[in-house]
């Protein structure tokens, strides 16, 4: 197999040749420059694998290297250099693209688990190269968007902070990153940060030793250890109180962890990702979240799409959830849906999401008859849909009772707004994806 090359560009020769012997040390071959002019003219006239490159340089710094990289080689990864404690540079140089970051004076551990993620990753950024376990059923535009941002930030080593609503799936996109990513065979370790007990959370991030605390009758590794090499998901992260907030931010920007009890930090190899369905912008306006905290697990933002921004979704999702309650429930075969149920269901706001989608079907198998799902077994929850609706047009949703009446009213909407579809819904307190399955529905062209 082809020895795969490495660009390393730092003016400072001892720090070249430690990066050197370590790549040599792993069977990978390098090329050094000194500058930001010599490193453009290697990168665009020979083959690399992998860019490291320091934050300051004679001629300029890492950033504009990265930017370059970035526009004009997609496909290399670039992992900068920084000075020890300088945390800002190192997360804006991951918002502009940056793999990862390793920090001055260089831990060789932690260089070679960068290097070996980076030049693990598949050659293209479309997600299609490793497969992944865990998928989004949907068809829908914002499905499709969704999923392509998480092939490119499976590319990345940046800590992610995934938000949406509850029950529209936050952890199984963290999976997905994890899935389609170099970190794929090692562990994702998932924990919600709000159902840790407030004197034991230390001990279960970090570990401890044995005879630190009464109980501690042996050592115990943290969840940051037990995610070695994998991704460590911090679900609710909005939960966690302050002084653990303090901590969990020294255990990310240091890559290190000390058990409890321990005298020594312990290098761990994680990437973080963290989700919430709370604003985290709020709470930290609010002093309840630490902003040097957010800024560092925020570095990549991703956002969740809620179930009604994705009505034309939910055929195809019930098919696969009812396949799914099938095969736990040990059926022969597949339940039905009639169409006057997934009407229903279409026209529901779905304040709990996919979760409460499923919770729907489930009780509604167990009252249909013949293994047939019909609306009158639905049995939707529409007082909650009218309190907890989050779009201004769903309250007209439910005043609209008579078919007849809701299409009277859209083409009202259209013709008043000369079938400007974007205009008409407006008017009607409907989103434009809203409208058009209406629009569909009627057969209104």
């Amino acid at each position: 197999m082809t020895a795969k090359h490495v660009l390393i560009i730092d003016d400072e020769p001892d720090i070249c040749e430690l990066i050197e012997i370590t790549l040599a040390r792993m069977g990978l071959n390098s090329r050094s420059a000194k500058n930001l002019a010599d490193a453009l003219q290697l990168i665009d006239t020979e083959h690399f694998d992998l860019c490291l490159t320091d934050m300051r340089l004679p001629d300029g710094d890492g950033i504009e290297m990265v930017k370059y990289v970035q526009q004009n080689h997609p496909n290399i990864p670039i992992a900068v250099i920084t000075a020890h404690g300088n945390m800002e540079l190192a997360v804006n140089a991951l918002k502009a693209g940056a793999f990862d970051f390793v920090s001055k004076p260089v831990d060789i551990q932690i260089l070679r688990n960068l290097v070996s993620s980076a030049t693990t990753l598949p050659a293209e950024d479309t997600g299609t190269n490793r497969a992944s376990k865990t998928t989004i059923t949907g068809q829908s535009l914002v499905v499709g968007a969704l999923i392509s941002k998480i092939a490119k930030l499976a590319r990345s080593q940046a800590p992610v902070f995934i938000h949406g609503e509850s029950g529209s799936g936050k952890e199984r996109v963290a999976r997905m990153i994890h899935e389609r990513g170099p970190r794929a065979d090692a562990p994702f370790v998932p924990v919600n940060c709000g159902a840790i007990p407030a004197e034991l959370m230390e001990s279960e991030f970090f570990g401890h030793v044995k005879g630190s605390f009464t109980g501690a009758s042996n050592d115990k590794e943290g969840l940051f250890q037990a995610a070695s090499g994998g991704s460590l998901f911090l679900d609710e992260v909005a939960e966690l109180p302050l002084n653990m907030q303090v901590k969990l931010l020294r255990a990310i920007q240091e890559k290190a962890v000390r058990p409890v009890g321990a005298e020594h930090e312990i290098p761990v190899d994680v990437r973080i990702i963290s989700a919430s369905h709370k604003d985290l912008d709020q709470l930290v306006s609010d002093g309840q979240f630490r902003q040097d905290l957010y800024y560092r697990i925020n570095v990549i933002d991703l956002s969740v799409p809620s179930l009604r921004d994705r009505l034309e979704d939910i055929p195809l999702l019930t098919q696969q959830l009812l396949k799914t309650i099938a095969e736990k429930s040990a059926l022969e075969k597949t339940p039905g849906i009639s169409r006057s149920a997934l009407d229903a269901l279409m026209d529901y706001s779905f304040p709990g999401n996919v979760r409460e989608l499923e919770n729907i079907l489930e009780r509604a198998l167990a009252l249909a008859d013949n293994n047939f799902i019909e609306d009158n077994d639905l049995a939707l929850n529409k007082k909650a849909q009218t309190a907890k609706a989050k779009e201004p047009g769903e309250a007209m949703e439910n005043s609209l009772d008579l078919q007849g009446q809701e299409k009277n009213s859209i083409m009202q909407a259209l013709e008043k707004t000369r079938w400007n579809k974007t205009a008409a819904a407006k008017l009607l307190g409907l989103s434009l994806r809203q409208l058009r399955y209406r629009l569909e529905k009627f057969g209104i062209e």
